[in-house]
C-alpha cells in the first residue's frame, strides 16, 4: 500500500503551468525541426516548411488577435500560468523571431540548394535568359497582366484595403509631371505563386500552357516586378517592395440574436477580410518611409512589424508538393480493410462484435461503405450523423443525399461554425436542405465537435442502432494524413446514448446524464477528474496506480491540477500531448511521476485516448475531445468506451503503448517548458511509431489477432 506524497505545493500557483501560447509555438518548432530531418524524402521537408508557415499564419488570426483584443478591451480571466495579454505577446515576438531566422537560413541555406541538386530549381530573377524572359513576358502580358489592378495612394485616392494574408507590392514611380508617387499592386491568387519557367530550347512551354519536364521555377511577384514597366507606361518605376499582412479572422456570432445562423455565418466570414490588422510583414530593404506609411495607414504597433527575407508568404511552398518527383516524396502505401467489413453485408459483420479502425493505416471506405449500404438497404428507416469538416468533395455527404432519396429519414448536424471550414459547410448545408435533409446547425453557445454517426436498422429482432464513432472528422481526405480511430458498435447502452445526444441536438432536451458516453459540456470533466481520483485510491490500496492519455491538447486547469495530485500520491502517468501543454512535468513532489512527449511525423496525430488501469479493471475512453476548457465547457464532445477487452488489449499495447515507446519522432517536455528529441537508450533498437503502424497496419481488425 503507497502513502500519498504531503503536498507541500499550491496548486494555483502560475509558475506551475506553461504559457498555452508559447506551448504552441514550441510545437510548430517541432513542426520546422521536420523540415530539416534528412530521414525525410526532401520534398516532405518542403512541405513541413509549409506547414510551419501555414500554422504561424492561424497562429496570428487567432490567437494573437484574441490577445490583442484582450489588449484593448481587458482580459475576461487570466490563464493559469498567470500572464497578462501584453506579456504574452511580447513573449511570443521573442520567441518568434529565433524561429524566424530558422525558417529563412533553412530554407536558403539547406533546402533550396538540396533541391537544385535534385534539379528543382527556384530561380532569381536577374539568372534567367534572355530569351526566358522573352516568353515570360508574353505570358505577363497574355496571362497575368489583364488580372492586375494597380490602386494609387494620394490626396485624390484614398489607402487602399489590404486583404488578409495577400502579398502585395508597394510600389514608388515617378512622374515626370508631378514627382514621386506611391501604388499598391495586389498579387492575384488566381495564379500559382510559383510558375515553372521555360529553357533556352523549349521557350514556348510555359506551366498553364502545355506540360514540360523542366522543374525550373520562378516566384510569381518577381516576374510582375519586372514588368511593372506595362502597368505604369509613361513612368519610371523606381522599386518595388513586397509586403503582406494578417488580420483578425477570429469573429464572433451572436447566435442568440440570429434568426438564421447560416446566413449569419455566410456573412461573417466575409468579414475575415477586414478585421483588424495583427500582423505587417515586410521585406528588409524597403525604405523606412514606405514602411512608416503602412504602419500610419494599417494602425500598427511595432511590436506588431517582422521584417522577413523573401518569399513572404513560404506557405505557398506547398505547391511543390505537384511536382511528380515520387523518389522525392513518401512511398505510398495501401490502407489495409478488414476482410469482414469488405463484404457485400456490412451490417451481419458489424453485427457480430466492434471494430476499430486505425486511419490512415486502415482505410477510410468501411465509414463511407457504411453510410452508403445504409442508405440503399430496404430495411434501414433513419441515419443521423454529424459533420464538421467534411472536405469539398464528401462521399459521406453524396451518401446522405442519395439516402434522402431512398425514403430515409435523415437528419444531420452540420456545423457552420468550424473554423475556416464554414464555407464548405455552408455550401453542403444548402445541399443537402436541397436533397430534402432534416439540416440542423447544433446548439447557441457551443460547437458540435462530437463525431457520431447513427443508423436505425429493422432487424428480425427488432431495432438495431448501428453507431460509429470517431476521434477524427468524417472527411475521406484527411483521414489519409490524420492518424485517428474508428468506432463501429451495436451496443445497445450506446446506441440508446446516440439516440438521446441527437435528439438533444435536434430538439430541446436538459439531460446530463448518459449510461455509457461521456459528453460535454454537461459532465466529461466531472467524470474524467472522478477516474483520475479513483485512480489515486486504487494506487493507495494496491500500490500500481497508472494513467495514460494521448490527445492533441492539455490546458485545462482542472485536470492538470488533479493530474498533478495523482503524481504527489505516486501514480506513474504517461502523456503524449501532440501540440500545446500547459502541465509541468519532472517537478519534484509534483510531477516527477509524469512523463509527457510528443510525436511530429508524417502522419497528423490526432486520436484521443484516456486509459486507466483501476486496479487491474481497466478502462479505456476515445473520442474527440481534448482537456481543454473549449472542449469541456464550450463543445458538444463525447468519450466512448472501448469495453470489448480484446480490443482494448490491442489499443492499449498496440496503439497507445508503441506511440508511448517512441524514440526516433518523439520529443520529451522538460518542466521549464523546452523539448527534447528522446534518444534511444544502449542497446534499446530503434521505434519509429509511424512506421511501425504501417508495418502492421490492418492489427487493430482482430482478424489475426
Amino acid at each position: 500500500m503507497a502513502a500519498a506524497k504531503e503536498s507541500t505545493f499550491n496548486l494555483e500557483d502560475p509558475a506551475l503551468y506553461i504559457n498555452r501560447e508559447l506551448s504552441a509555438i514550441e510545437f510548430n518548432r517541432r513542426v520546422l525541426e521536420e523540415a530539416f530531418d534528412t530521414r525525410h524524402p526532401l520534398l516532405e521537408r518542403v512541405k513541413f516548411l509549409a506547414i510551419f508557415a501555414n500554422n504561424l499564419d492561424e497562429f496570428f488570426m487567432i490567437r494573437v488577435s484574441g490577445l490583442r483584443r484582450q489588449l484593448l478591451q481587458g482580459a475576461l480571466e487570466a490563464p493559469p500560468d498567470g500572464l497578462s495579454p501584453a506579456d504574452q505577446l511580447a513573449a511570443i515576438r521573442s520567441a518568434l523571431l529565433p524561429l524566424l531566422e530558422q525558417q529563412t537560413q533553412g530554407w536558403q541555406n539547406v533546402l533550396l540548394p538540396e533541391l537544385e541538386k535534385e534539379r528543382i530549381r527556384i530561380l532569381p530573377y536577374a539568372e534567367l535568359k534572355g530569351k526566358q524572359r522573352k516568353v515570360l513576358r508574353r505570358y505577363f502580358e497574355e496571362q497575368i497582366f489583364p488580372a492586375l489592378t494597380p490602386l494609387a495612394f494620394d490626396s485624390a485616392h484614398p489607402f487602399p484595403h489590404i486583404s488578409n494574408l495577400s502579398l502585395n507590392l508597394a510600389i514608388i514611380v515617378r512622374d515626370p509631371e508631378h514627382g514621386e508617387r506611391f501604388a499598391r499592386l495586389k498579387i492575384p491568387d488566381a495564379f500559382p505563386r510559383l510558375l515553372r519557367i521555360p529553357s533556352e530550347e523549349r521557350v514556348d512551354e510555359l506551366l498553364g500552357l502545355r506540360e514540360t519536364n523542366e522543374d525550373n521555377f520562378v516566384w510569381l511577384e518577381d516576374i510582375i516586378c519586372d514588368n511593372l514597366d506595362l502597368l505604369f507606361p509613361g513612368l519610371d518605376v523606381v522599386a518595388a517592395y513586397a509586403f503582406r499582412i494578417t488580420r483578425d479572422a477570429d469573429f464572433e456570432i451572436e447566435e442568440d440574436e440570429a434568426s438564421d445562423l447560416l446566413t449569419v455565418v455566410e456573412e461573417s466570414v466575409g468579414l475575415r477580410h477586414f478585421g483588424s490588422t495583427v500582423r505587417l510583414e515586410v521585406v528588409p530593404d524597403m525604405p523606412k518611409r514606405i514602411r512608416d506609411m503602412l504602419i500610419q495607414h494599417l494602425g500598427v504597433a511595432p511590436y506588431q512589424i517582422y521584417i522577413v527575407p523573401p518569399p513572404l508568404g513560404m506557405a505557398k511552398l506547398m505547391e511543390l508538393m505537384a511536382i511528380q518527383r515520387p523518389d522525392l516524396k513518401d512511398p505510398p502505401f495501401l490502407p489495409a480493410i478488414p476482410r469482414q467489413l469488405a463484404q457485400p453485408d456490412l451490417f451481419e459483420a458489424l453485427r457480430q462484435r466492434d471494430w476499430v479502425l486505425y486511419h490512415p493505416y486502415d482505410s477510410f471506405a468501411p465509414v463511407v461503405d457504411f453510410v452508403r449500404a445504409a442508405a440503399r438497404d430496404p430495411d434501414v428507416l433513419a441515419i443521423k450523423q454529424t459533420l464538421y469538416r467534411v472536405g469539398s468533395k464528401s462521399p459521406i455527404v453524396q451518401a446522405l443525399m442519395d439516402a434522402r432519396e431512398e425514403g430515409k429519414q435523415v437528419a444531420v448536424l452540420v456545423e457552420l461554425k468550424a473554423r475556416f471550414d464554414e464555407e464548405n459547410n455552408i455550401t453542403w448545408a444548402r445541399a443537402l436542405e436541397r436533397a430534402g435533409v432534416h439540416v440542423v446547425y447544433g446548439l447557441v453557445g457551443l460547437k458540435t465537435h462530437a463525431k457520431l454517426c447513427m443508423v436505425v436498422r429493422r432487424e428480425a429482432d427488432g431495432i438495431v442502432r448501428y453507431v460509429h464513432m470517431s476521434t477524427g472528422n468524417y472527411n475521406a481526405s484527411t483521414a489519409r494524413v490524420y492518424a485517428d480511430i474508428g468506432f463501429f458498435t451495436t451496443d445497445p447502452n450506446i446506441g440508446a446514448d446516440a439516440a438521446d445526444l441527437f435528439n438533444a441536438l435536434t430538439g430541446y432536451s436538459r439531460k446530463t446524464a448518459y449510461r455509457k458516453l461521456l459528453v460535454a459540456p454537461t459532465g466529461m470533466r466531472e467524470q474524467l477528474l472522478y477516474r483520475i481520483e479513483r485512480e489515486i485510491r486504487q494506487h493507495q490500496q494496491y500500490g500500481d496506480g497508472y494513467i495514460a492519455f494521448k490527445m492533441n491538447a492539455l490546458v485545462d486547469k482542472a485536470c492538470i491540477q488533479a493530474l498533478y495530485r495523482a503524481s504527489q500520491a505516486g501514480v506513474k502517468i504517461d502523456l503524449q500531448v501532440r501540440s500545446m501543454c500547459a502541465l509541468r512535468p519532472g517537478i519534484p513532489g509534483l510531477s516527477d511521476t509524469i512523463t509527457v512527449t510528443s510525436v511530429v511525423g508524417r502522419f497528423l496525430e490526432h486520436a484521443r485516448i484516456y486509459y486507466f488501469r483501476n486496479g487491474g479493471d481497466d478502462e479505456m475512453f476515445l473520442g474527440s475531445a481534448d482537456l481543454m476548457p473549449r472542449n469541456l465547457d464550450r463543445r458538444v464532445e463525447i468519450l466512448f468506451p472501448i469495453e470489448d477487452p480484446r480490443l482494448r488489449e490491442v489499443i492499449r499495447e498496440h496503439i497507445l503503448f508503441v506511440h508511448l515507446r517512441d524514440n526516433v519522432k518523439a520529443r520529451q517536455l522538460f518542466s521549464d517548458g523546452h523539448y527534447e528529441r528522446v534518444k534511444p537508450a544502449p542497446g534499446e533498437p530503434e521505434l519509429d511509431s509511424q512506421a511501425w503502424m504501417l508495418e502492421h497496419r490492418g492489427l487493430w481488425s482482430l482478424e489475426d489477432y
